[in-house]
């Protein structure tokens, strides 16, 4: 048993489906019995993701920060398919940098992870809602976008948007009167992705695998978890969540933003992880 949206015959469209956690995902619902629909930007991927799936899959070239683009899939989809099941808005990009940085990596960063998600959310999900058939929203988000640790600032705030703007629509969705389908957040580990690969060739230990990340997303949906706080070998869910609890309370505590990176609290973090 998994969430009723996740059923044979049913669709499934995934933006950032060419490789990572998309393709995983992808492959996944395939094994389900969905028909998937995956989006990328990037060409050769899709191209290559498309031949690995096989069967009946439509595979679209896609930039999620264009809401064109995003009605475009949506009209693909429909056409082929029929309807939309499952929505999982999984593209995403880094590199923003700081704050004081150049803003055209603010725009890229902001428009794909941020604003693709609002595109796909508002673009798809009033489509499904028309249906009669159960829905599932699951939108990718990470542990930056809660704990937002410097060095990446336009990333964080991106994925922070993502947090708040799926924790929204899960509301709304629930106090929607007749309302079939449901929103999740997917909040990854280390995973071992074209975003977190480097200059490295090899997977390293601490990481995840997409599948590993997939398996553990289906097995929460089936719980009816909202937050879909993974771990990965490198760090577990209790480590997880002081981290999240520090970084509420430096609010609450009226500490220094981001203490648990400042010199005067350094310790005192390392002291209360270990408690």
């Amino acid at each position: 048993m998994t969430h009723p949206a996740l059923a044979p015959n049913h669709v499934a469209v995934i933006t950032g489906g060419a490789s990572g956690i998309g393709l995983a995902a992808a492959r996944k619902f395939q094994a389900l019995g969905l028909k998937v629909v995956i989006a990328d930007y990037r060409q050769d991927a899709l191209d290559a993701a498309a031949a690995l799936l096989g069967g009946d899959v439509l595979a679209m070239r896609t930039n999620v920060s264009s809401r064109d683009d995003i009605e475009r899939l949506k009209d693909a989809a429909y056409e082929r398919f029929g309807k939309v099941n499952v929505l999982m808005n999984n593209a995403g990009t880094d590199g923003a940098g700081p704050v004081l940085g150049s803003f055209e990596n603010w725009e890229r960063v902001i428009g794909t992870n941020l604003f693709g998600v609002v595109h796909g959310m508002q673009v798809f999900v009033p489509e499904m809602l028309k249906g009669t058939e159960p829905g599932l929203v699951i939108n990718t988000g990470s542990k930056q976008g809660i704990t937002t640790p410097p060095g990446d600032a336009g990333y964080n705030v991106s994925k922070a948007g993502v947090k708040v703007a799926t924790e929204a629509l899960a509301h709304e969705l629930r106090n929607l009167d007749g309302a079939r389908v449901t929103a999740h957040l997917l909040i990854p580990g280390f995973v071992w992705t074209h975003l977190t690969k480097g200059a490295r060739t090899e997977k390293p230990a601490g990481a995840w695998t997409p599948e590993q990340t997939v398996d553990f997303m289906l097995a929460s949906l089936e719980r009816g978890d909202f937050y879909i706080l993974c771990p990965d070998n490198d760090v577990d869910r209790a480590t997880d969540e002081k981290r999240i609890l520090w970084a509420a309370g430096d609010i609450v505590e009226n500490r220094p933003p981001l203490s648990r990176w400042h010199k005067d609290f350094g310790d005192k973090f390392q002291a209360y992880l270990k408690g």
